[in-house]
């Protein structure tokens, strides 16, 4: 097995990503403060997994509105 077959048998699949998206679409009926918390938790985890490289790459509003202005970025 080459490191290409290894990134591939764990890369996520469209099944994966469709999933991804009928939840969201879910949450959109919710209570729009709710999605909120849950888009900012989802976004400071994704940040944390990413060493803090995430928050270089997203606007000012959302970093401020997602609490990563205010934490020190990993590196």
């Amino acid at each position: 097995m080459t490191g290409r077959d290894r990134a591939d048998a764990t890369a996520p699949t469209d099944d994966d990503a469709a999933e991804l998206i009928a939840q969201l679409k879910e949450l959109a009926g919710a209570d729009p403060a709710d999605v909120r918390q849950v888009v900012a938790e989802v976004l400071a985890a994704l940040d944390r997994a990413a060493g803090g490289a995430l928050r270089d790459h997203l606007p000012a509003t959302i970093r401020a509105e997602a609490g990563l202005d205010a934490a020190p970025a990993r590196r």
